[in-house]
């Protein structure tokens, strides 16, 4: 059913472009071009990001940070084996997934930790990466409070999930 979605979709474009008498190619190439000064605005925000992410795993400061944060995440009921996941998911979402692989190959999939990471994975965000987006595709610059919450609600829902992974 879902291998129908995509084109069901394309055709009812059509459809009701047809319907409303637009040009759907001519609309369909300016949105392209649209996109694509769109990807230059946002390109400098995305790089610097990703370098920052980049040197932070690169120079074992995400390890540093996790080793550091243990204690506190050990007294809220995380698992040691999840910190750096923690530490590295609002940064980078393929780094984080690169660290659920290997608690995967390290406890098995069905473990505590496995499914608690999982689980965090899943229902958290890479707060930094859209915090950049956001930046360049909007005229405020002052969203350091956003940033903030955004952390903490992304903190409350890892305690969350590894508080309801344990019970269930």
């Amino acid at each position: 059913m879902s291998v129908y979605v995509l084109p069901a979709f394309i055709c009812l474009n059509f459809l009701l472009g047809a319907i409303r008498r637009v040009p759907v190619f001519d609309a369909f190439i300016d949105g392209a071009k649209g996109a694509i000064r769109l990807a230059v605005d946002i390109f400098p925000y995305l790089a610097a990001v990703l370098i920052a992410v980049s040197l932070f795993q690169a120079s074992g400061l995400s390890s540093a940070l996790a080793k550091a944060a243990a204690p506190l995440f050990r007294v809220l009921g995380i698992p040691s084996e999840l910190t750096e996941l923690i530490v590295v998911r609002p940064m980078s979402g393929s780094g984080s997934l690169a660290l659920l692989s290997d608690l995967y190959a390290r406890y098995g999939a069905d473990s505590y930790p496995a499914r608690a990471a999982s689980v965090i994975v899943g229902s958290s965000e890479t707060v930094f990466y859209v915090a950049a987006l956001y930046a360049s595709g909007s005229k405020i610059k002052k969203y350091k409070g956003a940033l903030g919450i955004s952390l903490a609600a992304t903190f409350a829902g890892t305690v969350l999930s590894c508080l309801l992974c344990r019970a269930f």
